[in-house]
C-alpha cells in the first residue's frame, strides 16, 4: 500500500471514529460547551482508546454497539452504527446483535435500536438479502453442554418459575443462540458487554466463560472491560472487574 494511501484511509477512519463520538456536533461546537470533553473524546477515544492493538477496531464497535443498545443511547446509535459498517461489521451481524439484545437488554432498547438502524440501512443502500433469515438452518448443538447448563437452571430457577426456565431452553439456548449470522465468539463478546453496561455483574460468569469457552482471549476480554468503562462509565467497569479477575483466575490458577 501506498504510503499516501495509508495517509489517506487513516485519516478517513479517525474521522469517522471523532464523528461518532461527538454525534450532531462540530468539534468547534462542542468546545463552546465542554472543552474538557471535547480534548478527551480527541485524544483519550480517537487517538488513544479506538487505536489500541489488543481488541480490534470491528471488536471495539461490537462491543460499543452492544452498549448502546443496552443503555438505549439513542444519541450515539446511529453514529456508532455507522462505525460499525466501517470497522467491517456486516449488516447481517447488526442485525443479529440487535436481535440478540432484544433478550438480554429488553425489547423496547432492541426496538429502538431497530429504528435507529433503519435509516443507517437507508443510507448505505443495505437491502433485505443482506440480512439474516427469520428462521435459518440452525448451528448444531452441543446436547452435553446444554443439559448441563439446563439442569443447573432448573435446579436454581424452576422453583421461581417453571416459564422461565422453560423458555431460557427452547428460545434462547436451543434457538437464539444457534442462529448462524452472527459467530458464537462474537454472540458471547455482545452479551458480556450488555450485562457489563447494564450492571448486571451476577449474569457475567456464565457468560464471559461461555465466551473463552467460544474463543475470546483474556486478552481481549480484559481489553473489552478497559473499553466498556468509556462508554458504560467507570463504575459499571469496575463492578464488573473482580468477576473478570474471578473467571481469569479459576480458568488459568497459574
Amino acid at each position: 500500500m501506498k504510503a499516501t494511501t495509508a495517509i489517506a484511509l487513516a485519516t478517513s477512519m479517525n474521522a469517522s471514529i471523532a464523528s461518532a463520538q461527538t454525534v450532531g456536533l462540530t468539534r468547534h461546537e462542542l468546545q463552546a460547551v465542554a472543552p474538557a470533553l471535547d480534548r478527551y473524546g480527541e485524544e483519550k477515544l480517537v487517538e488513544g482508546l479506538w487505536k489500541r492493538p489488543d481488541l480490534s477496531p470491528r471488536d471495539r464497535s461490537l462491543v460499543t454497539v452492544a452498549t448502546v443498545i443496552a443503555r438505549d443511547q439513542q444519541v450515539l446509535m446511529a453514529r456508532q452504527l455507522l462505525l460499525a459498517l466501517d470497522n467491517g461489521v456486516t449488516p447481517a451481524e447488526i442485525s443479529e446483535t440487535i436481535t440478540h439484545l432484544a433478550f438480554y437488554a429488553g425489547w423496547a432498547n432492541a426496538m429502538s435500536a431497530a429504528v435507529a438502524a433503519k435509516s443507517v440501512f437507508e443510507s448505505r443502500s443495505i437491502i433485505a438479502s443482506q440480512l439474516p433469515l427469520a428462521s435459518p438452518t440452525l448451528l448444531p448443538l452441543d446436547e452435553k453442554s446444554e443439559t448441563d447448563r439446563a439442569t443447573r437452571v432448573a435446579e436454581g430457577t424452576g422453583p421461581a418459575s417453571q416459564g422461565l426456565v422453560r423458555d431460557t431452553a427452547d428460545i434462547l439456548f436451543r434457538d437464539l443462540w444457534l442462529r448462524p449470522d452472527l459467530k458464537p465468539r462474537d454472540r458471547s463478546l455482545v452479551t458480556v458487554s450488555a450485562l457489563v453496561a447494564a450492571g448486571r455483574v451476577e449474569q457475567i460468569p456464565y457468560h464471559l466463560n461461555r465466551a473463552m469457552d467460544n474463543g475470546l482471549t483474556r486478552q481481549e476480554a480484559s481489553e473489552a472491560l478497559s473499553h466498556l468503562a468509556y462508554y458504560a462509565g467507570w463504575p459499571n467497569a469496575f463492578s464488573a472487574a473482580p468477576i473478570f479477575r474471578s473467571v481469569f483466575q479459576k480458568r488459568h490458577p497459574n
